[in-house]
């Protein structure tokens, strides 16, 4: 799937694969601190390490002298991860004000990035919240005394995504601090959403945690707004219209995309609001062919021909 970069972002990221001097993918042997998020069965992992010149008096003013990462994600998630790493040796930070770093700043050192790939920026941000974390258990620092937003267990909770194992509080943080106002949005930049989509709707799932935070009433339904079933239905598209215009969309607008990579799509049925598809070609062999058909796929269609479909891998 082609994404428009910015050149900053293209250039990180051929430094660091080539190990240019100044790049900083890598390990650090003993680090004073040590985090990951993500998981390689979900396509995206991410490992951060720091060694901090220590104070001598008060670990809360020990500075990061080398900042390191690992990852196993694509050209957005490394030009992210250098960019952390950047800003942090650079500004000379403490581990506690390496965590004032904002995902908007990642954003905009990098001069922007696809929406599609906004959770490459997360990533990278969760990864050094761990290594803290794991540095002030080290040198015997209270975080929840500097940034009582850490005094909770932010990953600890209900599971919302089952696919992605994201967490309830998790999502409610990131919710209100990426200020997330759609499903989309929240899969964008969280991931989450983004397999089967069972959670979407589901009872506490991600539509009534962004009802909730954002005070916002679920849609009513056709009941509520006293519509009869059988209008409701004859209103959408028939079968034959219906099929028409995914067909159209797919040729028109997903082909080529696909080809671009080497891929393409075939359009195995459609029942009810199911799309049935399968990619072939180069696209059929990626590790990220269930994206590919939820993000990009299912994404189109719900744009241009009905909210409702949902697109399955055959």
């Amino acid at each position: 799937m082609p994404w428009e970069y910015s050149e900053k972002v293209l250039q990180l990221f051929k430094d660091a694969v080539r190990g240019d001097a100044g790049t900083h993918m890598g390990e650090i042997e003993n680090p004073d601190g040590f985090g990951e998020h993500g998981a390689m069965v979900c396509g995206d992992a991410l490992r951060f390490t720091f060694r901090v010149k220590q104070h001598p008096t008060d670990p809360t003013l020990d500075v990061i002298t080398q900042a390191r990462y690992l990852t196993f994600g694509c050209t957005s998630a490394i030009a992210a991860s250098e960019a952390l790493c950047s800003l942090i040796e650079e500004g000379a930070k403490t581990p506690i004000e390496a965590l004032r770093i904002t995902n908007q700043d990642l954003i905009d050192f990098l001069g922007g990035l696809p929406e599609q790939k906004i959770h490459c920026s997360v990533m990278g941000a969760e990864a050094l919240q761990a290594a803290v974390l794991d540095w002030s258990r080290k040198r015997g620092v209270d975080l929840t005394k500097v940034l009582p937003r850490l005094a909770e267990k932010q990953d600890e909770g209900r599971i919302v995504c089952k696919c992605f194992s994201v967490s309830e509080p998790y999502l409610r943080r990131q919710i209100r601090e990426l200020n997330l106002h759609s499903i989309a949005e929240i899969t964008n930049a969280l991931k989450a959403g983004g397999g089967c989509g069972a959670c979407h709707h589901a009872p506490g799932g991600l539509q009534d945690l962004l009802n909730e935070c954002w005070g916002t009433a679920p849609l009513a339904s056709v009941e509520d707004l006293g519509i009869d079933a059988d209008t409701q239905e004859a209103e959408r598209l028939s079968p034959y219209r219906l099929g028409r215009k995914i067909e159209t969309v797919l040729e028109g607008v997903v082909r080529p995309l696909l080809r671009q990579e080497g891929g393409d799509i075939e359009l195995i049925d459609i029942k009810g609001n199911l799309v049935y598809c399968r990619l072939t070609g180069a696209c059929a062999e990626c590790h990220g062919a269930g994206q590919t058909l939820r993000l990009l796929v299912e994404q189109h269609l719900k744009e241009q021909v009905d909210e409702q479909l949902r697109v399955i891998a055959v």
